[in-house]
């Protein structure tokens, strides 16, 4: 019987690339997003299930993994990729933008993880693999909320492994590097100084170019397989040597 994948984000350019990475390794994916029909149609390229999502909505949470249990059985792999962020200087934020950046990129997987996470005990056998950001483990200017969002992922998910490794589940980070999507695109272009961020973005990578969105994904499917049975609270950059630690 095929795993069942839960991908929050999962229409967007390092969500698509996991839901498609993991359909290719057999599993059965929930390609779960915003309502705005993209994930439908992934779905149905995979053969798997379109689920709208919004991670700040509690009801929706719940709702989501209520429809995907129900259409595909219990959630095995849950993969938190849902995220959103804008450059801005840390004293030009005011209070709205940075509750949304931190209801998206921190409450939001947060509630998803304690929403699939009781199945995956009571199972005893799950992964969670959540999506953070270098930026949340050396900083990056212009992205301070942002930042500490996924550092804070990172302590959370670590915490989360301590606590129910003895149940054989799992919890890791996949912290990307500048990687090529379309957010990063939508960031750059509202920038006044788009061209010269893409260009010290590559020049600061050892290997001279940036991401790309199956880079994530083969580090996601990974922590998605039996080989990575014990290996948990581990935090994984992939980031073409920007960050080695």
């Amino acid at each position: 019987m095929s795993r069942v994948a839960f991908v929050t984000g999962g229409a967007g350019g390092i969500g698509s690339a996991i839901c498609r990475g993991l359909a290719a390794t057999g599993h059965a994916v929930a390609v779960a997003d915003l309502g705005s029909g993209a994930q439908g149609a992934l779905a149905d390229e995979l053969g798997g299930l379109g689920v709208e999502l919004d991670v700040c909505e509690p009801s929706s949470v719940a709702a989501a993994v209520e429809e995907t249990t129900e259409a595909l059985g219990p959630i095995d792999v849950l993969v938190n990729c849902a995220g959103w962020d804008e450059l801005m200087p840390f004293v030009d934020t005011d209070e709205a933008f940075q509750r949304k950046v931190i209801e998206i990129n921190y409450a939001g997987p947060v509630r998803v993880t304690r929403a699939v996470l009781p199945g995956m005990i009571e199972r005893r056998w799950g992964r969670v693999i959540t999506i953070g950001s270098d930026a949340g483990r050396v900083g990056s200017s212009m992205e301070a909320i942002y930042a500490g969002c996924k550092g804070g992922l990172i302590a959370f998910t670590k915490t989360v492994a301590r606590e129910v490794a003895r149940y054989a589940v799992t919890a890791n980070t996949v912290c990307p590097g500048p990687t090529d999507t379309p957010l990063l695109s939508a960031i750059v272009d509202a920038s006044a100084d788009g061209g010269k961020v893409i260009a010290s973005m590559t020049g600061a990578v050892p290997m001279r170019r940036l991401g790309q969105p199956d880079d994530i994904a083969a580090a996601v499917v990974y922590f998605a397989s039996d080989g990575a049975a014990f290996t948990t609270g581990q935090t994984l950059s992939v980031s073409g040597g920007l960050t080695m630690a």
